[in-house]
C-alpha cells in the first residue's frame, strides 16, 4: 500500500478493512458535500457499496490508473477526508485529474490544500506525469482557494460540464504542469 507523508496529515490508499469509517465519513457530509456533488441513492451510503467502490479503485491502482487515498490526521490517524488521483492517461497525454472532499469539522485548516500538494507531488515524481487537472465550480470559493494556493492555474471555463442536483453546472478547469511544480 501506499502511504504519503505530510505536516499535519498523511495520505493512505483505502482498503476494504477503510469501508465503514469511510461510509461513516460520507453520511455525516452529506448534506454539506452535495452542495456541489450530484446526490446519491440511498444505498451509496452503506459499507456494502463502498467496500465495492474501494475494491474497484484497488483494481483500478493495479492498472496505474486510479489512486484513491483517505486523508488522516496526522496526531490522531483520525479519517479527514478523501482524494483521488483518477482517469490517468499515458502518452501522448501523460495526465491525471484529482478529486477531494474534506470533512465539514476539519474545513479551513489547510488540509485540502496540504493534501492536493502531496497528491500532485506524488503524480510528477512517482507516476511521472506531465499534467494534472482539476474540475471546480465557481460557486465553490474555498476549493478554489485550494487549488490555486497548491499551484495550479485556471485554464477557462467549461459551461454546463456537469449535472448536479437537477441543474447543469459550470466548472472551471484548472491544471498545474511538472514545469510549474
Amino acid at each position: 500500500m501506499i502511504l504519503l507523508e505530510g505536516e499535519t496529515i498523511y495520505l493512505r490508499i483505502l482498503t476494504e478493512e477503510d469501508a465503514s469509517i469511510f461510509t461513516e465519513m460520507l453520511i455525516a457530509n452529506k448534506e454539506f458535500w452535495t452542495v456541489f456533488e450530484p446526490r446519491h441513492e440511498p444505498s451509496y451510503y452503506t459499507v456494502s457499496v463502498q467496500r465495492d467502490k474501494i475494491r474497484e479503485s484497488i483494481y483500478q491502482m493495479r492498472d496505474r490508473r486510479e489512486y484513491n487515498f483517505g486523508i488522516f490526521d496526522s496526531e490522531t490517524s483520525r479519517l479527514v477526508g478523501h482524494i483521488s488521483l483518477y482517469s490517468i492517461k499515458r502518452l501522448p497525454f501523460s495526465s491525471g485529474f484529482i478529486g477531494y472532499s474534506v470533512d465539514e469539522r476539519e474545513t479551513g485548516k489547510g488540509i485540502a490544500t496540504e493534501a492536493v500538494k502531496i497528491v500532485t507531488k506524488f503524480a510528477f515524481e512517482t507516476m511521472s506525469l506531465h499534467r494534472v487537472e482539476a474540475f471546480v465550480s465557481p460557486k465553490n470559493t474555498g476549493s478554489v482557494k485550494v487549488l490555486e494556493n497548491a499551484g495550479f492555474t485556471q485554464e477557462g471555463l467549461l459551461r454546463k460540464l456537469l449535472y448536479i442536483n437537477g441543474v447543469w453546472e459550470d466548472h472551471y478547469m484548472y491544471a498545474i504542469v511538472e514545469d510549474d511544480f
